[in-house]
């Protein structure tokens, strides 16, 4: 059937499953407290810059207009996530009308993917992470548009969504080059002829281009970024890794995807797609190669489940509506059972109850407890990554109400990591205690010059392990508090003050911070 001769777009069928993406979500949202990675990206909305030591600066401005707008709740900061993840939902509707797919099809691949664990655990943290995949979905929506059409209006389109892609995570231009390569090696290679091309290729670079330029002003700190996580994290993981999770983050799920890359790459009446099964494979390769995250390959399913659709829509097209009703049950319906797991749709104390009796029945899942310094927990490392902080902060406030007036007047509060910092930064106007320093991740860029502080209130992460060191370069210490809920990643961690810090200490401070600052 010709493009033109479609009888319909179902907007408002697909508009079916956004609702039930973002209701869920909404069900989910105001449980628990804010990731340490929330923190951090809700900070910079007090540091407006083009960019920062880890990500670029889409994030940030988001993170400035959820605040203005909404509040600093909890829920406010996890409403655009969650108009995100609604979103990659309807624009996987649309690619799956485009590549043909009616009714059934439509519903298999939109419920496919919200009831995928992966994309259910990863689309409601205020993050890049789903805004990532939305450019990457758009990215491919615009091409299959693009193809379907001839529209040459698309391909600027195109060009302003990588652009914007990149301004919230580097991953983009890996995407973007399988595509290219995907439309190279396919016989659509003749799209890459187009004039026009040339044009979307330069509104990306120019909606890219002050990132570009901060970067090259503050020493390339991408660079150093993507070396440290290397080094630290991605060089642990092993291939062989990667590839199971693969297959396991979308649960059941993982055969509907599987068939739309087989559709994709085989079928005649989706020949004019095969770069998307292209693009798949090397994406695939490169992230395999590089050692990445699961998630870091998230953005590129949602077209596979629109191609899985499509695929199953052809094998049962005779089929009558009670196979076609049970087979979109048994995709999606199984993966329910890890909800729990992956996002809080139940408060704390039966989410706890959930790991425990899914733990002493089963060993299946026991992979979902077990941290980064594989031992098994209580519950899962994200969602300890999400609790201690209110206590944490009471701990500073207590140090801080100890002092006196004019004590208070030469008292700085430092804290190690990323996640201690931006939890004190969040809480520190409710317990009118001074804003938080630390030399960790991008707070680097706006620490003061030197400390210059008679007191410091110190949070530890290593529950007073690090605090024996400073004891040659002050006069005394004192233990005020530590973080005691079993259930986070925090446990033991503690509160000091330092009294009365020599030089040396603050010499100490701006050597470190001189050489962050080149990082």
């Amino acid at each position: 059937m010709l493009y033109k001769n479609r009888r319909s777009t179902y907007l408002s069928f697909i508009l079916i499953f956004v609702f039930i993406k973002i209701g869920l979500n909404l069900l989910a949202i105001s449980h628990f407290g804010f990731h340490r990675d929330e923190f951090l990206h809700l900070v910079l909305a007090d540091h407006m810059a083009w960019g920062y030591k880890e990500v670029p600066p889409f994030i940030a401005l988001l993170a400035k207009i959820t605040i203005t707008l909404f509040g600093n709740s909890v829920f406010a900061a996890r409403i655009f996530p969650t108009i995100g993840g609604g979103m990659i939902i309807w624009l996987t509707g649309l690619i799956t009308v485009e590549l043909g797919g009616k009714l059934f099809a439509i519903a298999l691949a939109c419920l496919a993917l919200i009831f995928s664990p992966g994309f259910a655990a990863s689309d409601y943290l205020f993050q890049p992470v789903v805004f990532d995949q939305l450019w990457w979905v758009l990215a491919v929506w615009l091409l299959v548009k693009y193809s379907n059409t001839s529209s040459v209006k698309y391909l600027y389109f195109l060009g302003l969504t990588v652009g914007m892609g990149m301004l919230t995570k580097y991953s983009m231009a890996f995407f973007t080059f399988s595509l290219l390569f995907g439309i190279l090696i396919s016989k659509q290679r003749k799209m890459l002829l187009n004039k026009h091309i040339v044009g979307a290729t330069l509104v990306a670079i120019i909606v890219w281009l002050p990132n570009i330029i901060w970067q090259f002003q503050h020493h390339l700190p991408v660079i150093t970024h993507m070396s440290t996580l290397q080094k630290e994290q991605l060089d642990y993981l092993k291939p062989s890794d990667f590839v199971m999770q693969e297959l396991m983050d979308n649960g059941i799920a993982l055969f509907v995807w599987l068939t739309g890359l087989i559709f994709l790459s085989f079928s005649f009446r989706l020949h004019k797609f095969q770069f998307l099964a292209i693009a798949f494979v090397l994406i695939f390769a490169f992230l395999l190669f590089m050692h990445g995250k699961s998630y870091y390959l998230f953005g590129a399913f949602p077209m596979l489940f629109a191609a899985g659709g499509f695929g199953f829509e052809r094998w049962l097209k005779a089929s009558g509506y009670t196979l076609r009703g049970i087979t979109i049950a048994v995709f999606t319906l199984p993966n329910l059972i890890l909800f729990p797991i992956v996002l809080p749709v139940l408060p704390l104390k039966n989410t706890v109850a959930f790991f425990k009796y899914i733990n002493d029945h089963t060993t299946i899942l026991r992979s979902a407890v077990t941290w980064e310094d594989h031992k098994m927990h209580a519950t899962t490392q994200d969602y300890a990554d999400m609790l201690g902080w209110d206590e944490m902060a009471a701990d500073v406030a207590i140090g801080w109400q100890s002092l006196s007036p004019e004590q208070q007047k030469h008292t700085q509060i430092y804290a190690d990591n990323y996640g201690e910092a931006g939890a004190l930064h969040h809480y520190h106007q409710q317990y009118h205690f001074p804003d938080v320093i630390s030399l960790n991740s991008s707070f680097a860029l706006w620490a003061p010059d030197s400390l210059n502080a008679q007191y410091i209130i110190y949070v530890d992460e290593s529950n007073g392990a690090k605090i024996d060191t400073f004891k040659s370069v002050m006069e005394s210490y004192r233990k005020i508090g530590e973080l005691t809920n079993p259930l986070a990643r925090e446990k033991g961690t503690a509160v000091f003050i330092m009294v009365h810090p020599s030089a040396a200490l603050d010499e100490r401070y701006m050597k470190e911070l001189a050489r962050k600052r080149k990082q």
